[in-house]
């Protein structure tokens, strides 16, 4: 791997993104790098839950503006779509993710954090999305689900404006689910992990596709496909298996 490192301590796959000297910014090869490490773990019952986080200073500054001049209109909108599709692909995992996000979270950086199920943040981090300075907008999903995540008003604020939020703010409107002391980041972020590692994965993958797929529309919709998924998780052996030691304990 070029642009990536990865890092397997089993129930945990770590993929780290390194370009440290831009600031791990996103350029196709990480893309197809990234898409390309999810494609091979994805069956691998041992890996459980994806951390991604970044090498040096930055989480990921964003896209790789210097790649921007090459590009005419048919070749932007094919970038665009290639990322938004690798988030969308994240998004939708069959296995937990949870960006760590140890630095700057710009741009496309921030859209690769909003497409994980879980975020967090170390206390000194910023957190943004600053395309409109370059006459652009974001175009990895961010305008999409940055609204469905913090609501409409300050969804619209943080992209017409492009300044960057601290991590506290970030955190009181939802953006990130925690922040913590930059010195237990990855403890916390571990220790998280394990903890979604030891739960039953079917009904975790149930559980993001209820959510992920219900919350695109109408609530009946959602509410039908939540109740279908919950009749799934019932012919689980692990359902079984838990019913049954939880039944068992509460007799003696």
């Amino acid at each position: 791997m070029e642009t990536i490192l990865v890092r397997e301590e089993p129930p945990i796959e770590w993929i780290i993104l390194n370009r440290p000297d831009k600031l791990n910014s996103i350029n196709v090869k990480m893309l197809d790098e990234i898409g390309s490490v999810l494609r091979q773990i994805v069956n691998n019952d041992k890996i459980k839950v994806i951390i991604f986080t970044g090498s040096g200073k930055a989480f990921s500054a964003g896209a790789d503006i210097s790649q921007f001049k090459e590009l005419d209109p048919v070749k932007a909108w094919e970038f665009a779509t290639k990322g938004r599709e690798l988030m969308d692909y994240i998004e939708r995992y069959p296995k937990p993710t949870i960006a760590m996000i140890n630095g700057y979270a710009l741009g496309g950086g921030l859209e690769l954090a909003l497409s994980c199920d879980l975020r967090i943040a170390s206390q000194n981090v910023e957190l943004g999305l600053p395309e409109i300075n370059l006459g652009i907008y974001p175009g990895f999903g961010g305008t999409q689900r940055l609204v469905r995540l913090i609501g409409k008003g300050r969804a619209l604020e943080i992209i017409m404006l492009g300044d960057r939020i601290k991590a506290d703010y970030a955190e009181r409107i939802g953006l990130v689910n925690r922040v913590v002391e930059s010195s237990s980041l990855e403890k916390e972020v571990r220790e998280l992990a394990l903890k979604l590692a030891e739960k039953p994965q079917t009904a975790i993958r149930l559980i993001k596709t209820v959510v992920n797929y219900g919350n695109d529309g109408p609530i009946l919709s959602g509410l039908t496909l939540e109740s279908l998924g919950w009749g799934i998780a019932f012919a689980t052996e692990e359902e079984k298996k838990r019913v049954d030691e939880f039944l068992s304990k509460r007799s003696k």
